[in-house]
């Protein structure tokens, strides 16, 4: 396929920006060790940087008083919970009840206080209340981390603006399987859902909320 680069077919089309609102929270996507155990099926390469960017913004998040909210993964032994989805991947098998690669790295455990969205769908939102929780805590503005960036993280920044959530996709506190996917959609995402920003930028956003 030929043409124009992707910038340049894009521009003056999609080149809206969105601002943060007042009251962000931290939004951590699926960050558990099957991304991040050698030999898991879904290992990535990249992930262990993406888990140092998201421990340096849960710190910081907890330092301003920034809500941390995280998902997980887990579906009953014999995947009825999943549905197509479970179906269409079978790798998802990684998240049974009671696998340890559904679990939390020590690097980056909720702390007391901070919820936990269970969900067996690629969205963060799909059937978990989430959406109703931020709401009622007057949240207006989610910045999105996580695994991986062409899945879940890309899932929950869609319906995070659905659902009237400013999305900023913190781009080193995400990871992929593979540079292609993670880069183009990252690329989509800030064309037509969200914004992708820097730790450092998404660092001045939890600082500006203090």
């Amino acid at each position: 396929m030929t043409g124009p680069s992707a910038a340049d077919n894009y521009a003056g089309v999609y080149e809206g920006r969105l601002q943060p609102g007042q009251r962000p929270a931290l939004l951590i996507v699926d960050l558990v060790t099957a991304y991040l155990t050698e030999g898991s099926p879904l290992f990535m390469a990249d992930a262990a940087a993406a888990l140092a960017s998201n421990v340096r913004l849960a710190e910081a998040a907890r330092a301003a008083g920034v809500p941390v909210v995280y998902t997980n993964v887990r579906y009953k032994p014999d995947g009825s919970d999943g549905g197509v989805f479970y179906r269409k991947a079978p790798v998802l098998k990684a998240f049974v009840e009671g696998s340890p690669l559904g679990a939390f790295p020590d690097a980056i455990l909720p702390q007391p206080g901070e919820r936990v969205f269970t969900k067996q769908y690629p969205s963060a939102f799909f059937g978990t209340g989430l959406a109703e929780a931020l709401h009622a805590e007057g949240i207006d503005t989610l910045l999105i981390t996580g695994y991986s960036t062409s899945g879940c993280v890309r899932a929950s920044a869609l319906d995070a603006m659905q659902y009237g959530f400013v999305p900023l996709v913190v781009r080193e506190a995400c990871a992929d399987r593979h540079e292609g996917p993670h880069e183009a959609n990252l690329f989509d995402l800030q064309a037509k859902y969200a914004e992708v920003i820097s730790e450092a930028q998404a660092l001045a956003v939890i600082g500006a909320s203090t």
